[in-house]
C-alpha cells in the first residue's frame, strides 16, 4: 500500500563560492602559492598581475562586504549578460595594497637542498659491491625493496617470495631468502633488516666487541630480559643477572647507545618541515604591530582579452546561437575568475580580522613570550569577538602560524582552558603545564615524582587539580609514568 506524505525540512546548504572560499582559507601559507598557479592554469580568464603589462591603467576591485559576497547566484544563472560589469570592473591588481602586508617574504628566496643518496641508494650501493649470482642479487634487491622507512623488514618471508616469483620470475626457497637477509644485516648503518626491535639491537651488539663484559651482558639483558629493561625493573634485573647497580648501569647506557630506528639515521634531514609563517608580529618599544605575510597578497585579475569579448558581444549585430554559447562560455570563466579573487581577498581579511583579534587578546604574552602570561582562550572567545562562526575559526588556527620575536608558533598553542587557583582567579592550564615540566625537569631521576606527589606540590602553589588531570597533562606533554624516568 502506497502512502504519500507531506515533510518540512530546514536545510543549509553552502554555495560553489562558499565552499570555495572554506577550502582557500584551510590552506597554509606554503601550499597557496601551488593552489592559486593550478587555478591559474584551469582558468585563462585569470591572470596574475604582477606578470601582466603592468602599464596598462589598472582599476581596482570594488570591496564588498564578506557576507554578501556569495549571496548574487541569480544574477548569475540569467540569460542576459550584464556586460558593463566586465568592462568596468576589469583589472584587480590594486586590492592587496589596501592591507599593511610584510614584504619580507615577497622575494621567494629557494631552499638550498643537499644533494645525498637516500637511504635505500646506499644499501643498493654496498649490494653492487658484492660479488653475487644474478639470482642472489635479484633476492637482495627485493629484500632491500621491501624494508620500510626505519629500516626494518616487517613483510612475511613467504610473501617476499611470493614477490619473487611474480615480479623476477624467480623460484626462491625461504632458506635462500634467509641467507640473503643475513647478508644485508651486515650492511651499513648497523640494525638494519631487522625484523623486530629485539634482532635491530642484537645485530648491533654483534658487530661490538664481544670480549667487552659490558657488551655480553647488555645481549642477554636484549635477548632474555627485553620486556623487563623496556619497563625499567631494573631491580629485577640485578636480581636475575647478580648485578651491581653500578654494572646494570653500563649495560643500560649501553643499550641506550644502539640505535633503535636505523633507517631514520640518513634521512632525518629530509623529513624536516619547512614552515612559512603567516603571519608576522613585531615589537615597536612596547606597542606591537601584526603584519600578514605578503605570499598571501598575489596580484591576480580579470583577463583585458576575455572583457574585450564581452564588448565585441555587445558591438555586434548579429547575435545567433552559437555566439551566445561561446559568450556563455567566456561568462564562466569570467564569473569563476572574479569568485576566486573574492575568496582570495576574503581569506585576507579574514585571517587579519582572527589574528588581530588573538593579538590583543593575548597582548601582554606578545610582548613578552612569558607562558604564565598566556590567558585563558577558547575558540567561541575569539569568534565572539570578530563575528564569525568558530568554525571559521577552527580552520585559521589549525593551520596558520605567526612568526614573533620569540619564535614561531602555530595559532592553535595560543588556545587554552581556565583553571581556578585557590584564590578564584582563573588562570591558563598552559600555565600548569609549565609548572609541572618544570618539576619534572629539576626532579630527582633516581627518585622521579609520581603523579600524585606533584598533584600534592600543584595543590601547594594554589592550583587546586585532581590526579586524573594531572595525568592527562603529563601526557600531553609525552612525558612518561615516573618509573619510566627513572635513572640510575
Amino acid at each position: 500500500m502506497l502512502k504519500q506524505t507531506l515533510q518540512q525540512k530546514l536545510l543549509q546548504k553552502l554555495s560553489p563560492q562558499q565552499i570555495q572560499f572554506i577550502k582557500l582559507l584551510q590552506v597554509p601559507t606554503v601550499s597557496l602559492d601551488a593552489r592559486i598557479k593550478e587555478e591559474l592554469e584551469e582558468n585563462p580568464a585569470l591572470e596574475d598581475g604582477s606578470l601582466a603589462n603592468m602599464a596598462e591603467p589598472n582599476e581596482e576591485y570594488p570591496d564588498r562586504d564578506p557576507d554578501d559576497t556569495f549571496d548574487s547566484e541569480e544574477s548569475y544563472d540569467s540569460d542576459e549578460f550584464n556586460v558593463d560589469e566586465y568592462i568596468q570592473e576589469d583589472d584587480y591588481t590594486d586590492y592587496s595594497n589596501n592591507y599593511n602586508y610584510s614584504d619580507e617574504d615577497d622575494d621567494k628566496k629557494e631552499i638550498p637542498i643537499a644533494v645525498q643518496d637516500s637511504f635505500f641508494e646506499k644499501l643498493q650501493q654496498q649490494l653492487d659491491l658484492l660479488a653475487l649470482d644474478d639470482r642472489d642479487f635479484l633476492i637482495g634487491q627485493q629484500i632491500i625493496g621491501s624494508l620500510d622507512d626505519d629500516g626494518y623488514l616487517r613483510r612475511p618471508i613467504l610473501s617476499l617470495i611470493d614477490d619473487l616469483a611474480f615480479s623476477q620470475n624467480v623460484i626462491a626457497s625461504e632458506s635462500e631468502v634467509l641467507e640473503m637477509l643475513k647478508v644485508i644485516q651486515d650492511f651499513e648503518p648497523a640494525g638494519i633488516g631487522a625484523r623486530d626491535l629485539q634482532e635491530c639491537l642484537l645485530i648491533q651488539l654483534q658487530k661490538k666487541d664481544q670480549n667487552n663484559p659490558t657488551v655480553i651482558q647488555a645481549t642477554k639483558v636484549v635477548k632474555n630480559y627485553l620486556e623487563e629493561f623496556t619497563k625499567k625493573h631494573y631491580d629485577k634485573l640485578e636480581k636475575s643477572l647478580g648485578l651491581t647497580s653500578e654494572d646494570l648501569k653500563n649495560i643500560v647506557n649501553e643499550i641506550l647507545k644502539l640505535n633503535p630506528k636505523p633507517g631514520d639515521s640518513g634521512a632525518v634531514a629530509g623529513k624536516q618541515l619547512h614552515v612559512i609563517p603567516d603571519f608576522h608580529i613585531s615589537n615597536n618599544d612596547g606597542v606591537l604591530h601584526l603584519t600578514l605575510n605578503g605570499r598571501n597578497a598575489p596580484e591576480l585579475r580579470v583577463s583585458r582579452s576575455y572583457q574585450s569579448m564581452f564588448e565585441h558581444y555587445e558591438k555586434s549585430n548579429q547575435k545567433d546561437k552559437k555566439m551566445k554559447e561561446a559568450v556563455q562560455f567566456v561568462k564562466q570563466k569570467l564569473d569563476s575568475a572574479k569568485w576566486f579573487i573574492d575568496a582570495i581577498k576574503q581569506r585576507q581579511q579574514t585571517l587579519l580580522k582572527t589574528m588581530n583579534a588573538i593579538m590583543e587578546y593575548q597582548y601582554d604574552y606578545f610582548l613578552t613570550g612569558d607562558d604564565v602570561k598566556l590567558k585563558p582562550m577558547i575558540l567561541k572567545d575569539i569568534a565572539d569577538r570578530i563575528g564569525m562562526d568558530i568554525s571559521t575559526v577552527s580552520r585559521v588556527a589549525n593551520s596558520k602560524y605567526v612568526q614573533t620575536e620569540f619564535g614561531t608558533f602555530l595559532l592553535k598553542s595560543f588556545f587554552s582552558e581556565a583553571i581556578q587557583t585557590e584564590s578564584g582567579e582563573e588562570v591558563s592550564n598552559k600555565e600548569v603545564k609549565k609548572i609541572l615540566e618544570e618539576c619534572i625537569a629539576y626532579e630527582d631521576k633516581r627518585k622521579p615524582l609520581a603523579d600524585e606527589k606533584l598533584t600534592e606540590i600543584l595543590k601547594d602553589k594554589g592550583y587546586n587539580i585532581a590526579r586524573r588531570t594531572v595525568a592527562k597533562y603529563r601526557e600531553a606533554l609525552n612525558i612518561p609514568v615516573a618509573r619510566l624516568r627513572k635513572e640510575l
